[in-house]
């Protein structure tokens, strides 16, 4: 699978529809986003299983804003209507590889337990 365009008009829609979403966030302008772009268009064609999603800072503000998104490249996956992971920095080609697996991985149950038991969560 290629990368979605994600905008705030389709947001929710592609979060809410698939359990497993991958979101870059960058701009045409950054290089270290351009120097990622090609690894990360590897990993979704390499896990056509998931939803790798690209937003544009620049054209999707809002977005941008919701995610507190102030240094770009920024990776974020959500699993579940779960943000679990939300790191700026362009990334080689195995350390995205071994994130998809960790994220795989996961326990989400046990994740919204630990959610859930933190304080001001109840």
């Amino acid at each position: 699978m290629t990368t979605v365009e994600l905008t705030k008009d389709n947001f929710d829609q592609v979060v809410n529809e698939d359990s497993f979403v991958l979101i870059d966030f960058w701009a045409s302008w950054c290089g270290p986003c351009k120097q990622f772009a090609p690894v990360y268009e590897q990993a979704a064609e390499t896990h056509s299983d998931l939803v790798f999603g690209k937003v544009d800072t620049e054209a999707q503000t809002e977005l941008a804003a919701a995610f507190g998104i102030s240094s770009i490249p920024t990776l974020a996956i959500i699993r579940e209507n779960v943000l679990v992971f939300a790191q700026p920095g362009a990334l080689p080609a195995p350390v995205l590889e071994d994130l998809i697996q960790q994220a795989k991985s996961l326990d989400m149950d046990e994740v919204r337990s630990k959610i859930a038991a933190e304080p001001g969560n109840n």
